[in-house]
């Protein structure tokens, strides 16, 4: 008998509908999964069968022939077990109603209960935007289900549990998540900028960069606090809506990173790795094409400390994503794109030992040890992060100040007002902040003054700059003007943002 159970899976951020055919035949007792199955949807075969003994359902002893259709797509994961499962049950009778109303998905426990599966967010989507009437899943992954509307979520611990309620035996009510309580519960950070004592122009650098998107980069001797203000930065970001958190949690879904009891990421994501991480890792890829940390830091913030730490090939590839806001990765098969519209905050040393320049304390780097350090860091590359801001160490009196200092929500409240004026800036297209302007919308929206041209010509003349760093000032001139509510940009604006250009003047 041929029974069809309909499950999902997910290529890139986007889920598509799997069917899944079991066919039992008279022979050889046997089981095949074909339809292009990595090694874990093989290895279904036999939590599967487990699970239907233990749950005291008959395994048939036939030829079972299992066909995951698009058989031209490879299939990866164990969301399949309880489709498989289920299929198995229908074509030998014991399950007998419709099945073609469901999207069914989870991964089976050999005693028969279910553990949770990723990309579940992405596959409710696909379930309502294909007219299903419901999906069924294991019970720790609801929350996350529950969030997309217009589609019943039918969680299920057992597949003894899923047998009945498909069967009409027991009766499972939709999960109904209240996204917005959640969202305002969840959207609050561990960190805030009144913790940071001193450094009051590194602080006024981070706002311009919050405001208009800008990437930005701190050089400072070790200790001075890179880290600790990088950390604070998605604290003073604009409130995240419930559609970007949504956009969010479908990324972190794929790669596995939400928790059960939240279903939702309700704050700006603030990604950290290590110097030792790969290109892949950091971009995305491999066979089956998974989100990197750009990906990762979609809507967010990504850290890269110590940057000239980092492998050169693995700094390289950050040029688009950077540019583009989007990583493509080409297969033989097909291309995936995974979103990347993060900002890029970077922290370095002036030098190997760190204290070049520094006034305390003497450099012992040679000349040439501070220009190899330094030549890890490509034209193409400082070119595109708008913002470089030298952090000096802390004194003393500036730590043991009791003054309370100025706290994100009141930074933030600054932010979201140029916001909001640049969102009205840009109100029919596709961009949402300053620092995403294409040449035409810098053309339109950064109109400079004759005084104010001079000086930026004079500048660019001096430095060297490139013509990505000139478009880099206008921007963020736009960006500081808006803090201040001015229409026009002045020459002030375009002083404030040349000086943000340090590392253009070192090297």
């Amino acid at each position: 008998m041929l029974a069809k159970v309909y499950s999902s899976a997910v290529i890139g951020i986007d889920a598509y509908t799997v069917e899944v055919e079991v066919d039992l035949a008279n022979g050889m007792p046997y089981f095949f999964i074909v339809g292009l199955p990595d090694t874990a949807v093989k290895e279904s075969r036999d939590r599967v069968k487990s699970a239907i003994k233990n749950s005291e359902f008959e395994f048939p002893i036939k030829k079972i022939t299992v066909n995951l259709a698009p058989a031209d797509i490879k299939k990866e994961g164990v969301a399949f077990d309880l489709p498989i499962a289920i299929g198995i049950l229908f074509a030998t009778g014991q399950i007998t109603n419709n099945l073609e109303k469901y999207i069914i998905v989870g991964e089976l426990s050999l005693d028969g209960s279910l553990r949770p599966v990723r990309g579940v967010l992405s596959m409710a989507m696909s379930a309502r935007a294909n007219g299903k009437e419901g999906i069924i899943l294991p019970y720790d992954n609801c929350k996350e289900a529950g969030v997309v509307e217009g589609i019943n979520v039918y969680p299920v611990r057992t597949l003894s549990q899923a047998v009945k309620f498909i069967n009409n035996e027991i009766k499972i009510e939709p999960y109904v998540h209240n996204v917005k309580d959640v969202f305002v519960e969840d959207s609050k950070y561990d960190t805030d900028f009144s913790e940071v004592k001193g450094q009051e122009n590194v602080k006024r650098a981070l706002e311009i960069a919050a405001a208009g998107g800008h990437n930005i980069v701190m050089i400072g001797t070790p200790g001075s606090g890179k880290s600790m203000l990088a950390k604070r930065l998605p604290s003073i970001l604009p409130e995240l809506s419930v559609e970007e958190a949504i956009e969010i949690s479908r990324i972190h879904s794929i790669a596995g990173l939400i928790p059960s009891k939240k279903g939702l990421i309700g704050i700006r994501p603030f990604r950290s790795p290590h110097h030792t991480i790969s290109d892949v890792a950091l971009v995305g890829g491999g066979s089956v094409p998974k989100p990197g940390e750009v990906s990762l830091a979609h809507n967010g913030v990504l850290f890269l400390d110590e940057l000239p730490e980092f492998n050169k090939n693995v700094l390289e590839v950050l040029r688009q994503p950077l540019e583009d806001g989007m990583v493509v990765i080409s297969r033989a098969i097909k291309s995936v794109a995974f979103p990347s519209q993060f900002m890029f905050v970077a922290a370095l040393n002036p030098c190997p030992c760190g204290y070049f320049g520094d006034q305390n304390k003497n450099c012992i780097c040679t000349t040439t040890q501070i220009q190899k350090y330094m030549g890890k860091l490509s034209g193409p590359l400082l070119d595109r992060i708008d913002i470089h801001i030298e952090v000096p160490a802390v004194k003393y009196g500036q730590l043991a100040d009791e003054t309370p200092a100025e706290n994100s929500e009141v930074i933030r409240g600054r932010v979201n007002k140029a916001r909001k004026i640049q969102k009205a800036r840009f109100a029919n297209k596709k961009i949402h902040c300053n620092a995403r302007m294409q040449n035409k919308d810098i053309k339109k929206h950064c109109k400079i003054n004759d005084e104010s041209n001079n000086l930026l010509r004079i500048a660019i003349e001096q430095l060297g700059l490139s013509a990505r760093a000139y478009t880099r000032i206008l921007k963020v001139a736009r960006t500081i003007a808006d803090l201040e509510n001015q229409e026009n940009i002045e020459t002030t604006h375009i002083s404030e943002a040349i000086q943000y250009r340090s590392l253009d003047r070192q090297l």
